[in-house]
């Protein structure tokens, strides 16, 4: 298979490979800047796997760098859906843990069909007031704080973080979109997206995912050029990314 059928099956989406009785899935991502030896494989906190590849790859090249880490995908996935195992959905109901910059609260629902619905921190709580017993208006209403308080709270941390990078000028544009699997991304026009849950996330791992994001403004893959800068603005990522992966599963769960 050539280069540029690889690159019609990349915009596709999914590929895989048998690794004894399991069938490996990733996402295959094509990225221009990357070595044409160099294939990276992510297996992210939701146990999606992830291979950047060069542009011009053969499809025969990809599946032999898969297989050659198979056991060790396998592995990552197996321990990614273990953690997941043990989430359970929210209830939407007074006691539930939240979460916000890095804190535990309580959630605590009052319902009065009078009252206008509302959600705000007081104390130890996160207080949502809704007119009728619904889950669903929960929800609703925790989604909508979530994202106020992210698009200030992020626009912040961006503003701030890429005042100090070289390579960024002037003020990176932001969007904030409910992903399922990340939480965020840098498209090649260099607009920045984040999810609003990353604020319920502790400080440095906010920064972390900003930092991440606007490193790919230099380079757009994840090549050696990007990882020195990461290096470089937060020695200890790696530490951090651990703890976020390890918090993921909680963070984004509905």
């Amino acid at each position: 298979m050539t280069g540029a059928a690889v690159d019609q099956l990349a915009k596709a989406g999914r590929f895989s490979v048998r690794y004894g009785e399991e069938v490996i899935a990733y996402a295959l991502r094509l990225q221009p800047q990357r070595l044409p030896s160099k294939v990276a494989i992510h297996v992210e906190a939701s146990g999606r796997v992830l291979v950047d590849a060069p542009v011009g790859a053969t499809h025969a090249a990809v599946v032999r760098a898969v297989k050659k880490r198979a056991g060790w995908i396998a592995q990552h996935v197996a321990q990614a859906k273990a953690r997941l195992e043990h989430v359970r959905h929210r209830d939407y109901t007074s006691g539930e843990t939240v979460h916000y910059l890095g804190r535990r609260y309580r959630l605590r629902v009052t319902v009065d069909p009078a009252a206008a619905a509302s959600c705000r921190l007081r104390g130890g709580f996160l207080e949502v007031t809704v007119q009728r017993r619904d889950a669903s208006d929960v929800q609703s209403e925790m989604s909508a704080w979530l994202r106020h308080r992210a698009s200030e709270v992020l626009r912040e941390r961006l503003d701030t973080i890429a005042a100090g990078l070289r390579w960024v000028k002037g003020q990176p544009p932001l969007r904030l979109q409910w992903m399922r699997v990340q939480w965020g991304s840098c498209s090649p026009r260099g607009r920045i997206t984040l999810h609003p849950s990353l604020v319920q996330a502790p400080r440095d791992c906010i920064d972390y995912v900003v930092l991440h994001e606007l490193c790919h403004l230099a380079s757009h893959d994840h090549s050696a050029r990007f990882y020195r800068l990461l290096d470089r603005h937060m020695p200890g990522w790696r530490s951090v990314k651990a703890r976020l992966d390890g918090m993921a599963e909680d963070l984004l769960r509905q």
